[in-house]
């Protein structure tokens, strides 16, 4: 297996940066009047998909458009990064945040936190998260399909020891991964295991003290638990569903509707990040795996990124399509089809009420328009709003004109 180092690929980078000064043209992003604030304060979690922040922050991309004074600050939570939105950067939280998809939707309707009405402005990324078990799992082989765990389960249940499930945060889109993974074997999370909230960098070590058989996280945590030797990973959250959406820029309305410019500006940067990102990877990889930001050995961080995947249990494959993406095939386009799923999932499990009103809560909430506006600046393409019927690995599809469909077409829900 090759060893990158972050010298070597320091060095890539230092070849590359100038592609990324001819991707859009320079300046700032209003051609007229520009942003009206020079910065924002952002929060991130120590993960790969938090990349196009990262990036536009080290390769002054913010700067470029007229935002020099953007601050990417590390959370250490998402419960943390819930708390600082909702302070707010003038009570001495944050403006916005790479951001697990459905918290705005939650953060807007007041469930689990202060109502605090957000926007997503783009999304970061698709896929490249993953389910990683304990290696005992490797006896009854619990891979994309989980009906191996089932009698297992049962067993721990039935002896008054839940098996333990972690995921990162109540709705969020691990929790939304590893419940459709479990329900699709017939095992309910809400009464056949124990699902718990852990920090993403905090799973590894949990999983080596015992504490949880079960976890979804996005990378580089999958990786390293695999390069440790603790565990394996059953599957990748893209086997569930390819090319899914992830992450997303979440913003404050309230900041977005009193600095429209400088929104436009964020995503203009972002945008920009995210081309990078995809076309430099050993270069990004080198910048993100600093102690700074996700902190981790690079070799723990860049071998997925280059689709180069050593599950752990035998599997190593080479040339994968399960790989995270940060531009490619519309990956910065947040899909008002793909935020409706996200609701209709977190109706399914009983977080927002079934009565919500999801297409006016996604219209609000999702501000595609804004990305248009830019990428239209820009003389980027813009897709529909909607990707077309989803297909997901069970032989379910999400139609998102028809959410109740796919309701009434998962067995296993906790609606009430």
């Amino acid at each position: 297996m090759t060893t990158f180092s972050r010298r070597q690929a320091l060095i890539g980078a230092a070849a590359t940066v100038a592609a990324a000064k001819g991707l859009f043209p320079s300046g700032a992003y209003a051609a007229g009047q520009g942003p009206e604030v020079s910065g924002a304060k952002l929060g991130f979690i120590a993960l790969t998909d938090a990349s196009p922040l990262i990036i536009a922050k080290e390769k002054g991309l913010f700067a470029k458009y007229g935002l020099p004074n953007v601050e990417v600050l590390k959370q250490a939570s998402w419960g943390a990064t819930r708390d600082n939105i909702v302070l707010g950067s003038q009570g001495g939280g944050i403006d916005g945040a790479h951001i697990l998809s459905p918290m705005p939707y939650q953060f807007t309707l007041g469930v689990g936190a202060r109502k605090t009405p957000m926007y997503i402005l783009s999304r970061l990324n698709t896929n490249g998260q993953g389910i990683s078990v304990g290696n005992d799992l490797k006896n009854v082989q619990v891979g994309l399909n989980a009906a191996g765990a089932k009698a297992k389960f049962a067993q721990m249940k039935a002896a008054g020891n839940l098996a333990k499930v972690a995921m990162t945060y109540r709705g969020g889109t691990h929790d939304l991964w590893v419940r459709y993974w479990l329900a699709a074997a017939g095992i309910n999370p809400d009464t056949d295991v124990s699902t718990i909230v852990i920090p993403p960098p905090q799973m590894v070590a949990n999983m080596k003290a015992g504490t949880q058989d079960v976890f979804c996280v996005g990378e580089p945590w999958n990786g390293q638990l695999v390069n440790q030797k603790i565990g394996y990973t059953a599957t990748t959250s893209s086997e569930i569903w390819m090319n899914h959406p992830e992450k997303a820029l979440g913003m404050r309305a309230d900041w977005v509707d009193k600095y429209p410019n400088a929104a436009k500006a964020l995503i203009a940067a972002v945008m920009e990040a995210q081309q990078w990102c995809d076309k430099n990877r050993p270069a990004m990889c080198a910048i993100t795996a600093g102690r700074q930001y996700i902190n981790v050995p690079i070799n723990d961080i860049l071998p997925r990124l280059q689709g180069k995947i050593n599950y752990g249990d035998g599997r190593n494959v080479s040339g994968s399509a399960h790989l995270m993406k940060f531009w490619a095939d519309n990956a910065g386009f947040p899909f008002k089809s793909h935020d409706t799923w996200f609701v209709t999932e977190n109706k399914r499990w009983g977080i927002i009420d079934n009565d919500v009103d999801t297409k006016a809560l996604v219209n609000k909430v999702n501000r595609s328009d804004l990305w248009r506006e830019v990428a239209k600046q820009y003389g980027i393409p813009a897709p529909a709003d909607s990707r077309g019927v989803e297909r997901f690995f069970d032989g379910k599809t999400f139609d998102w004109t028809n959410p109740n469909a796919y309701l009434a077409s998962q067995p296993v829900k906790k609606l009430a």
